[in-house]
């Protein structure tokens, strides 16, 4: 199948690849000359705009966006005078699903199909797959599958669940999945990637536990402005973390890809010393409390995760002068330095 991909970044590149060893035909597109050269040598076709790169798709022609949220509006602004009725455009980026509804009835107006896919994989997808969540009309969506079949993982290696009951229709088990109508498949994302924010803050935050499981092996200063580690003796370990990382990868019930990605971090380095340890986040964290709020759904864990990365970024720091102002104004108490 013929698939038109504009977007050559880590994941847009990764992913075009992976549809070359597919024998799929691949044409892209990059502002960047040089990815699409690296593509032309393993077998894409090459364009040198946006008018070229749809000349050489034929009808009805199937478009791929991997682009940043931020500019995915501008994209589709360009391409539109340049398609055709029954062409389809394909957002896999991280869009906000409400920018979906109105780009899906939009576009159909002027006879244009859309579906997004929410995409999961990271740089590891070339040689795992791309786990897809999808929404768009269901024909639409069906029309794609050679290209969707050939992103995701399949069955692989992955046990089937015992109480599996997937219904004839559903390919939930090979990686990708028909979520519903427009904006369904980066809603899903969404929440997915909500939940990613507080795994990996859950990881965090034990192993930071484990890390300073040791002070009790230090000298502790004793005064009015700091409560006295009461029983030093129950904190005497010092504790190996990439082979307790290690450890928890077998038979562990938190063992996953997160965790194993961490124990080889750990490995590599124990301090992890390259990190400054501030945490971005790009919205999709942000996007699944807004869900969460509007439909009255607690959710105490991803809340703090996401204002976990706002602290990490020092977007703290005045608040904590505002509790050092107090404590001083009410109490005498002066700040203590950081050690």
């Amino acid at each position: 199948m013929q698939l038109g991909m504009v977007g050559l970044g880590r994941m847009g590149s990764f992913m075009v690849q992976r549809l070359l060893r597919g024998d799929h035909e691949c044409v892209v597109y990059d502002a960047r000359h040089e990815s699409v050269a690296e593509l032309v040598t393993l077998g894409a076709r090459g364009s040198s705009s946006l008018k070229d790169f749809v000349s050489k798709l034929a009808r009805p022609r199937a478009i791929w966006l991997m682009l940043p949220a931020a500019i995915t509006d501008n994209v589709i602004h360009d391409l539109l005078p340049l398609l055709a009725t029954g062409d389809i455009i394909i957002d896999g980026g991280n869009s906000y699903y409400h920018d979906d509804i109105r780009r899906g009835a939009d576009l159909i107006s002027k006879g244009i199909h859309y579906v997004d896919v929410g995409t999961s994989g990271g740089v590891f997808g070339l040689e795992r797959g791309y786990c897809l969540m999808i929404g768009g009309e269901k024909s639409i969506v069906e029309s794609l599958s050679p290209l969707f079949a050939t992103l995701a993982p399949g069955k692989g290696s992955t046990e089937v669940s015992p109480n599996l009951s997937v219904t004839a229709s559903s390919t939930s088990e090979l990686g990708y999945l028909h979520c519903g109508p427009h904006g369904a498949g980066h809603f899903v994302k969404m929440v997915h990637n909500g939940i990613e924010y507080g795994l990996m803050a859950a990881y965090a935050e034990g192993l930071n536990i484990l890390q300073n499981a040791n002070i009790g092996s230090g000298a502790h200063e004793i005064d009015a402005e700091t409560a006295p580690l009461s029983h030093p003796e129950h904190y005497q370990y010092d504790l190996n973390l990439p082979d307790i990382a290690e450890v928890w990868r077998r038979g562990s019930v938190i063992t996953s890809w997160l965790l194993d990605l961490t124990a080889n971090a750990l490995h590599a380095d124990p301090a992890l010393s390259k990190y400054a340890g501030r945490v971005s986040d790009s919205g999709e964290g942000r996007w699944t409390i807004m869900a969460a709020i509007d439909e009255s759904v607690p959710t105490p864990v991803l809340s703090a995760a996401l204002y976990g990365r706002f602290a990490s970024r020092d977007n703290d720091e005045f608040a904590n002068k505002v509790l050092s102002a107090m404590r001083a104004g009410f109490g005498g108490h002066v700040e203590k330095s950081k050690s």
